[in-house]
């Protein structure tokens, strides 16, 4: 069993970015120091939030990450060319030491699309292409591919990862792309916003697509998203983190996910980690049982302090944590 944290590094307009990233590299000193397992970052762009990008952000922190594993939740690769992506992943991986982790998606964002003149019903295409690009570039060999989206010529890429191979975790939130990324073989991330049985229901389809498909589950990687607020009670978890991570889910709403508005009472009380030390872990042995073995929690929402973070993610590591290391 594996545990991660995802870096919630967006912000009201006109923060102090520089300031924020100070915080970042504390809190992920403190989380190194707890014990976790991996450390992720997230991407967008043109966000109505103040937001780092991820590539840059993971550079800064390697030095401070300790021997955890350091991965995108996601990258959203169809915004970009095959190429750029190979060499700045394996610049990172070299970095590292050989510790990262690519997790992918093909986004969603209209006004993301639109500005880089991306036709949005090529994402999945694009996406798919782009990995097999970057696989290809990053075995050393020169590349000669000519495919729907992107042509090379007889190239190589300059700077190979420092593992054999990155790994690759794919997100998803409908039965097509679950199904699809099971017949590929590749991690299936579930995202953080939906409800127990759904994340139960499409992982054991997911398996049996990724069994059908002739890929074996030994060491496999099944990973989830999870928001978690630790304390005494369910009660006090939502006092202490409840409005910040309503606000956080709200600002979706403008991309066309009105869900998060009214459908808020049946996420906050199915999705959210949120509860005592016996209540997170009995959540947790819950998804454990049905399979799904590193859990990437976010602890961190607009407009609450880095310092409240700290508390929750280390109250995980001190009371729940050691229940699922043997």
């Amino acid at each position: 069993m594996k545990f991660g944290i995802l870096l919630d590094h967006q912000y009201d307009p006109g923060t102090d970015i520089g300031a924020r990233t100070g915080e970042l590299v504390e809190y992920v000193q403190h989380i190194r120091d707890l014990g976790y397992d991996s450390l992720f970052g997230i991407h967008h762009y043109l966000s109505s939030l103040s937001t780092h990008q991820p590539l840059p952000l993971l550079s800064r922190l390697i030095d401070h990450s300790g021997s955890m594993e350091l991965g995108t939740g996601i990258l959203i690769l169809p915004l970009g060319h095959p190429v750029h992506w190979a060499e700045e992943i394996a610049t990172i991986d070299q970095m590292s030491g050989g510790r990262f982790v690519l997790g992918i998606g093909s986004g969603y964002r209209e006004d993301e699309f639109a500005s880089f003149g991306v036709e949005r019903r090529t994402r999945v295409s694009r996406m798919n292409e782009s990995l097999d690009v970057m696989r290809q570039l990053w075995s050393g060999e020169k590349v000669t591919h000519h495919g729907q989206h992107f042509d090379l010529d007889g190239v190589r890429c300059s700077v190979l990862p420092a593992q054999d191979e990155i790994p690759v975790w794919v997100g998803a939130n409908g039965p097509i792309g679950i199904e699809r990324i099971a017949k590929q073989g590749l991690p299936w991330l579930a995202p953080s916003n939906v409800r127990r049985n759904w994340a139960v229901g499409n992982l054991k389809d997911y398996r049996e697509h990724r069994a059908a498909a002739g890929f074996d589950d030994t060491g496999a990687t099944f990973p989830i998203h999870r928001d978690l607020c630790v304390a005494d009670s369910s009660e006090e978890a939502f006092a202490i983190a409840g409005t910040a991570v309503q606000r956080s889910y709200g600002e979706y709403v403008q991309y066309g996910m009105d869900y998060f508005d009214s459908q808020w009472e049946g996420i906050k009380e199915k999705a959210l980690f949120f509860g005592s030390p016996d209540d997170i872990a009995a959540k947790v042995q819950d998804f454990a049982d049905a399979g799904f073995n590193h859990f990437v929690f976010r602890s961190q929402w607009l407009g609450m302090p880095i310092e409240q973070s700290m508390k929750i993610v280390e109250r995980f590591a001190r009371e729940v944590m050691p229940r699922f290391r043997s």
